[in-house]
């Protein structure tokens, strides 16, 4: 297949290893901090800033955890899940 005009891919395939955790630390944080900014203040005491606030510093431990976890949790899954 041709690659369109208006493609994304803009990181080299070698990157793919940490382009994954990188979006699924900033969707699982993003999600995460909400819920627990929402359960901490309320809607009442709710702001943009207070969640992003929550959001980066969670973002920020996060995404170095999941990077040493990675190896970790694919040998589990390994051990776990049966290949035909």
């Amino acid at each position: 297949m041709g690659e369109s005009k208006f493609s994304l891919r803009v990181v080299p395939a070698k990157y793919g290893a940490l382009v994954m955790p990188f979006l699924l630390s900033i969707i699982m944080t993003c999600v995460v901090s909400l819920v627990s900014t929402l359960r901490g203040v309320g809607f009442d005491g709710f702001s943009m800033m207070l969640w992003l606030s929550a959001w980066l510093t969670s973002w920020v431990v996060a995404f170095p955890v999941l990077l040493l976890a990675l190896p970790l949790v694919k040998r589990l899954t390994g051990m776990l899940v049966k290949l035909k």
